[in-house]
């Protein structure tokens, strides 16, 4: 089997970086983190970031998995992902590297999320997302539709040990 491209899509707080990890060691993977990129270009995705420095984001983390599908390597890719117009792109770019193309889907309920946030804020396991801007975030998140195949998870799901 190739090279593979696993793409993570939910809300903040519904478990992305927590699944990645889990993962990426299945599937002998590295992690490419779009709140890792931006805290080395030395920004923080939950005070807000102008677009324009979201696209340089995207941009990097396009250029790194390409480099890593490129040699071989599988990739699990650690975003929102949000709009549909950025799954497409890693959609198209794992195509054109002919790696094998996984959408997985964090199906989180609204108030999960809530709560998984009032417990962080507790113990400051993760930087905090302000509260315009997660409420903005969740306003606007675009989930999956059913065109695009995606692998769906819940919150009983990520208590369980599941194959890709």
């Amino acid at each position: 089997m190739g090279a593979r491209l696993v793409l993570l899509c939910g809300t903040a707080f519904s478990g992305k970086s927590t699944v990645a990890r889990t993962v990426a060691p299945k599937l002998a993977a590295t992690i490419v983190s779009l709140d890792e990129i931006n805290a080395r270009r030395g920004l923080w995705g939950g005070d807000g970031i102008p677009v324009e420095e979201w696209i340089r984001t995207n941009t990097e983390a396009h250029t790194e998995t390409r480099a890593l599908l490129t040699a071989g390597t599988s990739v699990v890719v650690d975003d929102t992902s949000s709009p549909r117009f950025l799954r497409d792109a890693w959609r198209k770019l794992a195509a054109d590297l002919d790696a094998q193309f996984t959408l997985l889907y964090l199906d989180i309920d609204h108030a999960t999320i809530l709560t998984r946030r009032a417990a962080n804020q507790t113990s400051g396991n993760r930087q905090d997302v302000t509260d315009e801007v997660l409420t903005q975030h969740l306003a606007d998140f675009d989930p999956p539709h059913s065109d695009e195949n995606p692998v769906l998870l819940s919150s009983i799901d990520l208590e369980s040990d599941w194959e890709l």
